[in-house]
């Protein structure tokens, strides 16, 4: 996966990230419009049983403080889910050979996949909150660190999605994935509730999840109030960006489980 010196990479990741786009935008009923109906389910269900009970910050609204979390928590599974589907597909298919033959460099795959999954991310977080913003008026306090942790946290689940389909052979072992690592992760942020609220063992537990840190930084974006410093779930997001950047990158380089 190396470029010979006529080679232009712009014209080669253009062309990928282009295919990327193509791929999840002509199914947008299911790549886009799903996420935002099931946002908007929870949304129904969790303001409707808990608002009048729950006060997670002083002067928010439990619907206010649900809406970025059911954002976030859309804009991740759904960059982790496109990366990882596109991959296991095209290796189920075989027509992964036809990414594998152009003199694509691997940081040109990486970065290809890498933003149509932040791409993808974005629009699904656009449409959770324009199906939401008819039920609370949200304010941006912060809109940098809400604008930084969306696009790192697309980042981290884009990538942690091209390993997950590198290494899956089919889509069970990719749904195992989403099912036992993916989904856990995801519910047990923070996205209904302050870890405060939570008894000792588990607030330990809520500090080890990197998506905790994704969801309660974005939060902090537009209320100003979080459960950590930014700038400490900063750090921990860009460093396990960071990581998992030079992992898939070298997964890619070695061909592992893409070369016959």
């Amino acid at each position: 996966m190396t470029s010979p010196p006529s080679y232009q990479p712009l014209h080669g990741f253009y062309t990928l990230f282009y295919k990327e786009w193509l791929r999840f935008w002509k199914v947008s009923v299911q790549t886009i419009l799903a996420p935002v109906l099931t946002a908007l389910l929870f949304l129904v269900v969790f303001a409707h049983s808990l608002r009048s009970h729950v006060e997670i910050f002083p002067g928010v609204d439990y619907v206010a403080f649900l809406v970025p979390g059911l954002a976030m928590m859309s804009v991740l599974q759904n960059a982790f889910a496109n990366s990882s589907s596109s991959l296991i597909q095209s290796k189920m298919t075989g027509n992964i050979i036809f990414v594998l033959l152009p003199p694509f460099s691997h940081r040109e795959f990486f970065a290809a996949y890498l933003l149509a999954s932040v791409a993808r991310g974005l629009v699904v977080g656009a449409g959770v909150f324009a199906a939401t913003v008819w039920f609370v008026d949200l304010r941006f306090g912060h809109p940098l660190w809400a604008i930084v942790f969306a696009v790192a946290g697309r980042g981290v689940m884009g990538a942690l999605g091209i390993v997950a389909g590198i290494h899956s052979e089919k889509v069970d072992g990719l749904a195992a994935f989403q099912n036992f690592i993916i989904l856990p992760l995801t519910f047990l942020s923070g996205v209904f509730y302050s870890i405060h609220s939570l008894p000792p063992f588990w607030r330990k537990l809520s500090l080890a999840n990197p998506i905790f840190y994704m969801v309660d930084g974005f939060r902090y974006g537009f209320f100003g109030q979080s459960d950590l410093s930014p700038w400490l779930s900063l750090a921990v997001v860009g460093a396990s960006f960071v990581a998992l950047s030079f992992f898939t990158l070298w997964l890619l380089r070695t061909g592992y489980k893409l070369r016959a």
